[in-house]
């Protein structure tokens, strides 16, 4: 009656085992470290630095503890773990020292953090710790604000480009395309020409608001883009910075940011760990933009001609491929590109070869078309800033995959390909908002928040165990390995735990004791009804999980709900919450009885079990039974 077949023992160990296996990381605590990563886009990080970071720590004899390359590609960067925050801050000053040339503008960016002390082999198998938010750990919190002028100036020009296109693909002839803020004035000769590239411009992007003006004998069609196309532009604007954030922030080598969107036009950025807000600031704030612009090749930079740029071009004399005069108009943007190589050219020169998405390869190809043998910039916007990184000459039609050649050298072709990869932000962005969180703060808040649940763990301990006796004893096992679980898949599935859940965590010990309180108290009336202790605990579990299962569902409900329209520290509190209440009732019912079966399903003469103080109605006093006696 009360003897669980094998498999669910083996269930039952393999359980415990895998929570103490997942639980153990974060006993294993950090040590303070290094990460060297590189300051500028074109630098690259190989063994290479991880041996000049290794030479300059022992001429100046500061002992690290290890030092090892991590990541690979783009990700890559270079760590150095220390015995104590001394040695740390001292390999800090050095390290800038000695690699970079320039302290102005360094080569490599040398960031303070916290590495975590997690044995490799445990690494291997996906058992890490849990991470910590800003309240428990400490970092900095910065709240962005996107350009949506800028945005929107951005998709403008794009529109202006494809419009130039397509009127020439449809031989719809035109007297010139200009901007007018956020519009553009197509003008005209005659009514018939206008109506037909307004026509043309509807059918091609259903976001366009089209209308006609005139200026005397001018006939104008205005181009703009609809109200909800506008909003949707900034909303995609600021999903592409998130997307480009997460992969710069790697360079700050924290392991668990927070990068979420806040209203329509702002992100938080949340770096646990991290301490220093000017560097942090910096690797945020350099994310470059790469734009694809045609070069006037009717106007030679530095003669007489120059004096005066035409309105539709514009000079950019900083980079490697300066001075050059190029149009305004944008071909495509570097969030078209997805992938780029470094190769060499049909004469094996240098060359970097790139692969586009579907609408990058459609743009590309209506703007080389006609274009052959003139040459196309490459150009990198960074903090405001135009460098040409190269303009070669367009061989031949280029569509989805094409090659940049007259690279020079293999490394500049290697420097490049990495900048295109790298990714591109849709609009600059500008910090509104920056709070640091002391370390010591975090530790006082895990301190408070471990003993407040160990407190709660003891106290509930000391009254199931009085109270219930043997069977008190049972319930404070089976909620040992409720908090065992819930810690366990809160490190498996890499939640954030903050402040709030620690609460949660406290609230799920009083709710999963609730569910054995339910199994006690109904083994407790079966006995008062006279069935037998083996009837009593049979009957005890299986009419005590109806009750759990509706009080547990409906408390689901709301921390879903919770989880779902909450955000921040109340989406932490419903993550924690939601878990806890499903490790509960697996303890609560499936361990729990395991644990009683173990103990008292051997026994086909059982003639009393310790619950304590059984109350029989209309008895009293010494009457009072303390156990079942009926066998």
């Amino acid at each position: 009656m009360n003897r669980y077949p094998l498999w669910k023992y083996i269930m039952i160990t393999v359980a415990v085992v895998l929570g103490l296996l997942y639980t153990a990381p974060n006993y294993f605590g950090e040590s303070p470290a290094l990460q060297v990563t590189a300051g500028k886009s074109t630098t690259k990080v190989t063994s290479d630095l991880a041996t000049r970071v290794r030479d300059s720590l022992t001429r100046d004899g500061i002992a690290a503890t290890t030092v090892d390359l991590e990541g690979a590609g783009d990700m890559s960067s270079v760590r150095a773990r220390f015995a104590t925050t001394d040695a740390q801050f001292k390999a800090k000053s050095a390290l800038e020292r000695d690699l970079n040339r320039d302290p102005a503008d360094p080569d490599y960016i040398v960031t303070v953090n916290l590495v975590k002390n997690t044995p490799k082999w445990m690494e291997v198998i996906g058992a890490k710790p849990m991470n910590l938010g800003l309240d428990l750990r400490g970092g900095v919190h910065f709240l962005l604000q996107v350009d949506a002028k800028a945005t929107l100036e951005t998709r403008i020009k794009g529109i202006q480009a494809s419009a130039r296109s397509l009127l020439r693909d449809k031989d719809i002839r035109h007297a010139g395309i200009e901007r007018n803020g956020n519009q553009l004035l197509i003008h005209f000769r005659d009514a018939a020409t206008r109506d037909a590239a307004r026509n043309a411009l509807a059918n091609s992007n259903a976001d366009l608001a089209l209308a006609d003006a005139a200026d005397g004998n001018d006939l104008q069609l205005l181009v703009s883009l609809k109200k909800e196309a506008l909003t949707r532009v900034v909303e995609e604007g600021v999903k592409q910075n998130i997307a480009t954030l997460s992969k710069r922030i790697n360079e700050l080598g924290v392991s668990e940011p927070v990068i979420q969107q806040q209203g329509g036009d702002r992100i938080v950025v949340e770096l646990p760990g991290v301490q220093d807000v000017a560097r942090a600031k910096d690797i945020i704030g350099r994310t470059a933009t790469l734009e694809f612009r045609m070069v006037d090749s009717s106007i030679t930079p530095g003669t007489e001609t120059t004096a005066q740029i035409p309105l539709n071009d514009e000079l950019f004399t900083e980079g490697r491929g300066a001075p050059v005069v190029v149009f305004k108009d944008v071909i495509l943007t570097g969030d078209y590109i997805s992938s780029a190589q470094a190769s060499f050219d049909s004469n094996h020169q240098p060359a970097v070869s790139l692969d586009l998405n579907g609408d990058g390869g459609r743009k590309m190809r209506e703007a080389t078309r006609e274009n052959v043998g003139k040459k196309m910039a490459v150009l990198l916007k960074e903090k405001g800033k135009y460098n040409v990184l190269t303009a070669p000459v367009i061989q031949s039609e280029l569509g989805s995959g094409f090659q940049i050649t007259n690279m020079g050298t293999s490394t500049e072709a290697a420097e490049l390909a990495l900048l295109l990869r790298s990714g591109a932000l849709s609009a600059p962005m500008e910090f509104i908002e920056e709070r640091v969180v002391g370390p010591q703060l975090g530790v006082e808040n895990i301190a408070k928040g471990l003993h407040s649940t160990l407190w709660g763990f003891v106290a509930i301990a000391i009254f199931m165990i009085i109270y219930y006796q043997l069977f008190g004893a049972f319930s404070v096992i089976a909620l040992g390995t409720n908090l065992l679980f819930l810690l366990a898949l809160l490190s498996m599935l890499g939640v954030t735990l903050t402040l709030p859940g620690i609460a949660a965590i406290a609230l799920a010990l009083g709710m999963a004791i609730d569910a054995n309180v339910l199994i006690n108290e109904r083994i407790r009336e079966e006995l008062r009804a006279g069935n037998t202790p083996q009837a009593a605990i049979s009957a005890g579990f299986e009419r005590a999980w109806a009750t759990i299962l509706d009080s547990n569902v409906t408390t689901l409900i709301v921390g879903l709900s919770l989880l779902i329209f909450g955000s921040g520290a109340v989406r932490g509190f419903a993550v924690v919450h939601c878990l806890g209440i499903l490790t509960s009732m697996f303890s609560a019912v499936v361990v729990s009885r395991g644990v009683v079966n173990l103990w008292y399903g051997r026994k086909k003469k059982l003639g009393k079990i310790a619950i304590g103080t059984v109350w029989t109605p209309g008895i009293t006093g010494a009457g009072a039974k303390t156990s079942a006696a009926k066998k």
